[in-house]
């Protein structure tokens, strides 16, 4: 899977969660740019893309992301392992 299917992916994710369909999510849309994407919506974020993928995420590499771009960098480190 490439960056651009994983892009595709996690903003369909993201547009469902969020229940904002016409959302444009790009690699640098990040959680202060969407109203809706607060602390508990993260968190059911990070458990569907974890679900989707099949990886799991440590609470330390979460830390590091400031956006969708670090998450498709870190899904796709995870999806090479």
């Amino acid at each position: 899977m490439n960056n651009i299917d994983i892009l595709k992916t996690v903003t369909s994710i993201i547009q469902e969660t969020l229940e904002l369909p016409q959302l444009v999510v790009t690699n640098e849309t990040s959680a202060n740019d969407v109203d809706e994407w607060d602390s508990m919506t993260h968190i059911q974020l990070i458990a569907a893309i974890e679900a989707k993928f099949k990886v799991r995420f440590a609470l330390g590499e979460l830390q590091t992301l400031k956006n969708v771009g670090d998450m498709i960098a870190l899904i796709t480190k995870k999806l090479n392992k």
